[in-house]
Protein backbone atom coordinates (compact mmCIF):
# COMPACT_ATOMS: atom_id res chain seq x y z
CA UNK A 1 0.00 0.00 0.00
CA UNK A 2 2.94 2.05 0.51
CA UNK A 3 3.12 2.45 -3.15
CA UNK A 4 -0.29 4.81 -3.10
CA UNK A 5 0.76 7.61 -0.52
CA UNK A 6 1.82 9.75 -3.32
CA UNK A 7 -1.40 9.05 -5.40
CA UNK A 8 -3.15 9.72 -1.92
CA UNK A 9 -0.90 12.81 -1.33
CA UNK A 10 -2.18 14.27 -4.75
CA UNK A 11 -6.12 13.59 -4.44
CA UNK A 12 -5.65 15.58 -0.53
CA UNK A 13 -3.87 18.43 -2.87
CA UNK A 14 -7.11 18.77 -5.27
CA UNK A 15 -9.66 18.53 -2.78
CA UNK A 16 -8.04 21.28 -0.50
CA UNK A 17 -7.47 23.31 -3.72
CA UNK A 18 -10.93 23.07 -5.28
CA UNK A 19 -12.24 24.22 -1.91
CA UNK A 20 -9.67 27.44 -2.04
CA UNK A 21 -10.75 28.63 -5.69
CA UNK A 22 -14.04 29.75 -5.13
CA UNK A 23 -12.96 33.31 -4.99
CA UNK A 24 -9.66 33.30 -7.94
CA UNK A 25 -11.90 32.43 -10.92
CA UNK A 26 -9.70 31.13 -13.81
CA UNK A 27 -6.82 29.96 -11.76
CA UNK A 28 -7.19 26.70 -11.87
CA UNK A 29 -5.75 24.03 -14.51
CA UNK A 30 -5.55 20.37 -14.85
CA UNK A 31 -2.62 19.28 -16.32
CA UNK A 32 -2.20 15.80 -18.38
CA UNK A 33 0.90 15.35 -20.32
CA UNK A 34 3.05 12.65 -21.79
CA UNK A 35 6.47 12.07 -23.15
CA UNK A 36 9.80 10.61 -22.01
CA UNK A 37 12.01 10.90 -18.55
CA UNK A 38 15.57 10.89 -20.31
CA UNK A 39 17.71 9.33 -17.31
CA UNK A 40 21.15 11.45 -17.26
CA UNK A 41 24.87 10.94 -15.77
CA UNK A 42 25.31 7.09 -14.55
CA UNK A 43 21.56 6.83 -14.40
CA UNK A 44 21.97 6.03 -17.96
CA UNK A 45 23.93 3.42 -17.26
CA UNK A 46 21.02 1.13 -15.80
CA UNK A 47 17.92 2.79 -17.07
CA UNK A 48 17.04 3.60 -20.84
CA UNK A 49 13.84 5.93 -21.58
CA UNK A 50 10.25 4.58 -22.15
CA UNK A 51 6.92 6.51 -22.92
CA UNK A 52 6.05 8.26 -19.72
CA UNK A 53 2.81 9.99 -18.04
CA UNK A 54 2.75 13.01 -15.73
CA UNK A 55 -0.65 14.26 -13.84
CA UNK A 56 -0.63 18.01 -12.21
CA UNK A 57 -2.48 20.57 -11.20
CA UNK A 58 -1.64 24.38 -11.81
CA UNK A 59 -3.22 27.14 -8.76
CA UNK A 60 -2.66 30.38 -8.84
CA UNK A 61 -1.61 31.99 -5.86
CA UNK A 62 -2.32 35.83 -5.37
CA UNK A 63 -2.95 38.10 -8.49
CA UNK A 64 0.49 38.23 -9.97
CA UNK A 65 1.91 35.35 -12.05
CA UNK A 66 3.02 32.74 -9.52
CA UNK A 67 1.20 29.18 -8.79
CA UNK A 68 1.42 25.94 -7.11
CA UNK A 69 2.19 23.09 -9.07
CA UNK A 70 1.92 19.92 -7.54
CA UNK A 71 2.57 16.89 -9.91
CA UNK A 72 2.48 13.44 -9.92
CA UNK A 73 5.11 11.61 -12.37
CA UNK A 74 4.42 8.11 -14.09
CA UNK A 75 7.29 7.48 -15.68
CA UNK A 76 8.99 4.39 -17.27
CA UNK A 77 12.05 3.60 -17.91
CA UNK A 78 13.88 -0.18 -19.63
CA UNK A 79 15.99 -1.52 -17.00
CA UNK A 80 19.45 -2.88 -17.46
CA UNK A 81 20.51 -4.08 -14.01
CA UNK A 82 24.32 -3.80 -13.49
CA UNK A 83 25.06 -4.88 -9.82
CA UNK A 84 22.42 -7.48 -8.24
CA UNK A 85 20.85 -7.05 -5.68
CA UNK A 86 21.36 -8.60 -2.44
CA UNK A 87 20.09 -12.06 -2.36
CA UNK A 88 19.58 -12.37 -6.24
CA UNK A 89 22.28 -14.03 -8.29
CA UNK A 90 20.94 -12.41 -11.59
CA UNK A 91 20.42 -9.33 -13.10
CA UNK A 92 17.63 -7.99 -15.46
CA UNK A 93 18.13 -7.34 -18.31
CA UNK A 94 15.53 -5.03 -20.42
CA UNK A 95 13.05 -5.21 -17.75
CA UNK A 96 10.56 -1.97 -16.66
CA UNK A 97 11.09 0.22 -13.99
CA UNK A 98 8.30 2.56 -13.05
CA UNK A 99 7.90 5.98 -10.68
CA UNK A 100 5.11 6.93 -8.60
CA UNK A 101 6.62 10.60 -7.53
CA UNK A 102 4.83 13.44 -6.04
CA UNK A 103 6.65 16.58 -6.23
CA UNK A 104 5.00 19.97 -5.45
CA UNK A 105 7.01 22.89 -6.74
CA UNK A 106 5.89 26.69 -7.15
CA UNK A 107 6.10 28.38 -10.19
CA UNK A 108 6.11 31.82 -11.95
CA UNK A 109 3.82 32.39 -15.00
CA UNK A 110 4.67 35.24 -18.02
CA UNK A 111 1.10 35.92 -19.99
CA UNK A 112 2.26 37.08 -23.75
CA UNK A 113 -0.97 37.29 -25.82
CA UNK A 114 -1.85 33.65 -26.21
CA UNK A 115 1.26 32.64 -25.37
CA UNK A 116 2.60 32.00 -21.64
CA UNK A 117 6.38 31.04 -20.57
CA UNK A 118 6.61 29.72 -16.62
CA UNK A 119 9.63 28.30 -14.85
CA UNK A 120 9.35 26.19 -11.66
CA UNK A 121 11.06 24.54 -8.57
CA UNK A 122 10.63 22.32 -5.46
CA UNK A 123 10.56 19.15 -4.30
CA UNK A 124 8.79 15.85 -3.01
CA UNK A 125 8.98 11.98 -2.92
CA UNK A 126 7.96 8.44 -3.51
CA UNK A 127 8.59 5.24 -4.95
CA UNK A 128 10.90 4.00 -8.27
CA UNK A 129 10.18 0.32 -8.38
CA UNK A 130 13.06 -1.94 -10.13
CA UNK A 131 12.40 -5.57 -11.12
CA UNK A 132 14.52 -8.79 -9.63
CA UNK A 133 14.45 -12.04 -10.81
CA UNK A 134 14.95 -15.68 -9.16
CA UNK A 135 15.66 -18.85 -10.74
CA UNK A 136 14.34 -22.15 -9.84
CA UNK A 137 17.26 -24.47 -11.67
CA UNK A 138 15.32 -27.25 -10.94
CA UNK A 139 11.87 -26.58 -12.09
CA UNK A 140 13.07 -24.28 -14.74
CA UNK A 141 10.77 -21.41 -13.61
CA UNK A 142 11.91 -17.50 -13.24
CA UNK A 143 9.71 -15.58 -10.05
CA UNK A 144 9.94 -11.58 -10.92
CA UNK A 145 9.62 -9.36 -7.98
CA UNK A 146 9.63 -5.65 -7.51
CA UNK A 147 11.84 -3.93 -5.02
CA UNK A 148 10.28 -0.31 -4.15
CA UNK A 149 13.20 2.39 -3.98
CA UNK A 150 12.07 5.38 -1.68
CA UNK A 151 12.93 8.69 -3.21
CA UNK A 152 13.18 12.05 -2.14
CA UNK A 153 13.06 14.46 -4.72
CA UNK A 154 14.28 17.93 -6.06
CA UNK A 155 13.09 19.55 -9.26
CA UNK A 156 13.59 22.17 -11.65
CA UNK A 157 12.42 23.14 -14.79
CA UNK A 158 10.02 25.23 -17.38
CA UNK A 159 7.30 24.97 -20.06
CA UNK A 160 5.84 27.11 -22.64
CA UNK A 161 1.77 27.30 -23.15
CA UNK A 162 -0.64 28.06 -26.44
CA UNK A 163 -4.04 29.03 -25.39
CA UNK A 164 -6.83 27.88 -27.15
CA UNK A 165 -9.80 29.26 -24.39
CA UNK A 166 -10.73 26.69 -22.50
CA UNK A 167 -7.89 24.79 -22.70
CA UNK A 168 -4.13 25.37 -22.75
CA UNK A 169 -1.63 23.37 -25.10
CA UNK A 170 2.02 23.03 -23.05
CA UNK A 171 5.46 21.42 -23.80
CA UNK A 172 7.42 21.21 -20.76
CA UNK A 173 10.66 20.53 -19.36
CA UNK A 174 12.54 20.00 -16.40
CA UNK A 175 15.31 18.50 -14.13
CA UNK A 176 14.72 15.99 -11.51
CA UNK A 177 17.69 14.65 -8.85
CA UNK A 178 16.52 12.17 -6.17
CA UNK A 179 18.82 11.76 -2.90
CA UNK A 180 18.72 7.87 -2.56
CA UNK A 181 20.55 5.56 -4.46
CA UNK A 182 19.83 2.97 -7.41
CA UNK A 183 22.13 0.32 -8.66
CA UNK A 184 24.65 2.43 -6.11
CA UNK A 185 24.14 5.40 -7.81
CA UNK A 186 22.43 8.63 -7.46
CA UNK A 187 19.02 9.13 -9.32
CA UNK A 188 18.81 11.45 -12.08
CA UNK A 189 16.40 12.07 -15.35
CA UNK A 190 15.31 14.88 -17.75
CA UNK A 191 11.43 14.29 -18.53
CA UNK A 192 9.92 15.77 -21.51
CA UNK A 193 6.26 16.14 -22.01
CA UNK A 194 3.92 17.60 -24.10
CA UNK A 195 -0.05 17.46 -23.39
CA UNK A 196 -2.68 19.78 -22.15
CA UNK A 197 -4.33 21.99 -19.30
CA UNK A 198 -8.12 22.43 -19.01
CA UNK A 199 -9.30 25.67 -17.47
CA UNK A 200 -11.15 23.59 -14.50
CA UNK A 201 -12.22 27.20 -12.46
CA UNK A 202 -15.07 27.61 -14.24
CA UNK A 203 -15.96 24.47 -13.13
CA UNK A 204 -16.04 25.22 -9.14
CA UNK A 205 -16.91 29.16 -9.29
CA UNK A 206 -19.52 29.57 -7.25
CA UNK A 207 -22.72 30.87 -9.26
Amino acid sequence: MKLFTPIALFLTIITFTIKAQDTRPDKLYSSSGFGLSIPVGKTSDYFAPKFSTTLGLNIGLGNGGLFLYPKLSLHAYQFNQIVADEGYTYKVQKGRSTTYLLNVTLGYRKIVDKWAFYGFAGGGGGFILTPQASVNAATLEVTMKNKSNAMAIAEAGGGIEYNLGAVNLFAEASYQHGFSNIQNEKFNSVPISIGIKPNLSKLFKKK
